[in-house]
């Protein structure tokens, strides 16, 4: 089997509760364990100390999000960590802080991960980040006045939005007499910032000194909307909406992993293969349209390199349109399984697959030929925003970002859900670490899912009438037990897709939060863009491969 893991350091070692416990100290208040993980409730000033101990010493080297909510009696920060080495091992690090003066450390310092996700919680829950070294807005404008996730929001308040002007953040530190700087707009209206963003660009000369992405331009409540349906019946059709162009049934089975094992909900093996086939034609899907984008952005290659990959997409797209119904907002998976079975008649659905899985090796071959072995794009790409893999790890980036950066890290080999760890694929990586490396990942892993693929379909043309169950026996009302909390996550197109939920006994959940790749992602951009030139920004930016609206949400 490929899926074996390396042989890993001393610092992966799994540790019991109890040895985490230990190891803590008195650091540790009380316990709080979830259902994915060991919880640790820790007091607000013990933060970094707390999160360094279990970075250095017990290797959990990989801060997958953070949550925040308000409680009737106080505010709550929740720390979701992970070993890049084995995502299994997971403890989750509670930081309560008082209800009058929110206020707890900032976990910063030791995982940069955390500058966006404690700017989040800070601007839509109102918690403050001691030492946070820009605590500011960053989906909402910074005029905006409370915090509309918290208990005390007034809706109806009127905002004034002001529009100030733009000022040189590092003016003054390069301006002399051998070099100036200019402050630049990249976007938001630009199709090279594949979607609604900003970028505050300060330039020395030719060169970045700074950027600064913008978001919040897009930003969809989609967190809110899924607090407000029922677990059964009336989240399912939002994940479609995540990441909108091509990962649909990806994001689909994000929520369905989290609220299937928070509601011990044991999915039949047949609904499983098809779940894992549809969930590769959509990232065949989604790595045709980054292919598509990244040459256009690069070469401005409309003609050839765009819609030829464009075209492969549509083949995709005529696939699951035969299997979901849907091109786009599918709404196939269900809680326990899937919506309906194969397409009649099978052979036809089968027959067309494999006409698909059969040409494609020959139009990466074409892809390969128009874009890597240009040398127009070798010479825009290779070298370019490089992203070293401890730099990656500290920022929590994941998928084909991380892999490009020769991080070994893939949920379905190493989290395993679904068919993949009885199927024979391999994980892809690079150790180019650059723009470059970032698009062989993806030209590679649509081979790997191709193989995926393939073997799925055997599976089902051979899979006997009788057991082709696509759904448990799901209860029509679900109700998880009070103050049952769980983070679960899945391999999507752009890297790791989490969904933590705590339930409060009702059939809707108290709090859903989105962990979504392309956030975490694009906060790398700074590291891979300053000291590159304008042209090696854009290509940083197309080689992350976002969605604005999975950023913003």
């Amino acid at each position: 089997m490929s899926l074996e893991r390396p042989d890993t350091d001393e610092a992966a070692i799994e540790r019991t509760p109890d040895e985490l416990e230990a190891l803590l100290g008195d650091l540790v208040v009380k316990r709080d364990d979830h259902l994915n993980a060991p919880g640790f409730v820790i007091r607000p000033d013990t933060v970094q100390e707390t999160l360094s101990t279990l970075k250095q010493q017990a290797g959990y080297d990989h801060l997958s999000v953070v949550s925040a909510q308000e409680y009737e009696n106080r505010y709550e920060s929740i720390y979701h960590l992970k070993k890049y080495d084995d995502p299994t091992q997971e403890v989750s690090v509670v930081v309560p802080a008082d209800k009058d003066d929110p206020v707890s450390e900032s976990a910063e310092p030791v995982f940069r991960t955390a500058d966006w996700h404690e700017r989040e919680a800070y601007d839509l829950i109102g918690i403050d980040y001691d030492g946070h070294p820009d605590l500011r807005r960053i989906l909402l404008p910074e005029t905006w006045q409370g915090h509309p996730l918290s208990m005390d929001y007034d809706k109806d308040r009127p905002q004034i939005a002001t529009l100030p002007e733009h000022a040189n953040p590092l003016q003054e530190h390069h301006k002399d007499s051998e070099s100036d700087t200019m402050f630049l707009n990249i976007g938001p209206h630009h199709p090279a910032t594949h979607g609604v963003l900003h970028l505050k660009t300060v330039l020395d000369g030719e060169q970045v000194v700074d950027v600064e992405p913008d978001i919040g331009y897009l930003h969809r409540s989609e967190e809110q909307m899924a607090q407000s349906g029922t677990y059964r019946h009336q989240i399912m059709p939002y994940p479609d909406r995540w990441d909108y162009i091509s990962a649909g049934l990806l994001n689909e089975w994000a929520y369905a992993r989290a609220a299937e094992d928070l509601a011990e909900i044991e999915v039949p093996e047949y609904a499983q293969v098809i779940r894992t086939m549809g969930a590769e034609m959509c990232r065949i899907a989604a790595h045709m349209l980054a292919l598509a984008t990244f040459a256009l952005d690069v070469n401005g290659d409309f003609t050839a390199t765009f819609m030829y990959a464009i075209n492969d997409r549509e083949r995709v797209q005529d696939l699951l349109e035969d299997l979901t119904g849907q091109r786009l907002m599918f709404n196939y998976f269900r809680l326990g399984g899937v919506v309906w079975d194969l397409p009649e008649p099978r052979e036809e659905f089968f027959s067309k697959t494999r006409d698909f899985l059969d040409q494609l090796p020959e139009s990466v071959e074409e892809y390969h030929n128009l874009v890597t072995s240009n040398e127009i794009f070798q010479m825009r790409t290779i070298d370019t925003g490089i992203l070293p893999p401890d730099i990656a790890k500290n920022y929590g980036a994941t998928g084909p970002v991380a892999r490009g950066s020769g991080v070994d890290y893939d949920l379905r080999r190493d989290d395993p859900y679904g068919y993949y760890d009885e199927l024979d694929w391999d994980v892809v990586t690079e150790d180019g670490c650059d723009n470059f490396s970032r698009l062989l990942v993806r030209m590679r892993e649509v081979e790997e899912s191709a193989k995926i693929i393939e073997q799925c379909v055997d599976l089902l043309e051979d899979w006997p009438e009788d057991e082709r169950n696509i759904q448990a026996n799901v209860p029509r009302t679900l109700r998880p037990d009070d103050d049952a909390e769980i983070y679960r996550a899945v391999e999507a197109a752009k890297g790791e897709l989490g969904i933590y939920i705590r339930s409060d006994g009702t059939d809707k959940p108290a709090r859903f939060k989105i962990r979504s790749p392309c956030f975490s992602n694009l906060q790398t951009l700074p590291e891979m863009a300053n000291g590159e030139y304008i042209p090696d920004v854009i290509a940083a930016l197309g080689s992350l491969d976002i969605v604005l609206g999975e950023v913003d949400r």
